[in-house]
């Protein structure tokens, strides 16, 4: 169950982003609305993460929180707000889902 609320702050944290692109692009009242909704996606985003991390480890669940905040974000910012889907940005975003696979499958090399 903690996965899955993990899972679910990650997704707050790039509704956070958004609005938070959504209040860059806006002007008066509305930019306040999306600024509210920052703050309210941000509680709910740390209060899972806390939650999350009561069973998770810490490294873990930030590792992957984080990671799901990333990916998410730049798919939001190609889909939504027009941004560049260039090489070099989609190769280092596969590297960063790669490596904290990678970490949190518990492989480690060892040297002697």
């Amino acid at each position: 169950m903690n996965w899955i609320i993990l899972i679910i702050a990650g997704l707050f944290e790039v509704a956070f982003a958004f609005c938070l692109g959504k209040a860059k692009e806006s002007s008066g009242v509305e930019t306040v609305y999306w600024y509210v909704g920052f703050l309210i996606c941000l509680g709910i985003s740390m209060v899972l993460l806390v939650k999350a991390t009561q069973s998770i480890p810490i490294g873990t669940g930030y590792a992957v929180w984080t990671g799901i905040g990333a990916v998410g974000t730049v798919l939001i910012g190609i889909y939504v707000f027009k941004e560049p889907a260039t090489f070099w940005r989609l190769f280092f975003i596969t590297t960063l889902i790669a490596s904290i696979i990678w970490i949190e499958s518990g492989f480690v090399v060892k040297s002697d």
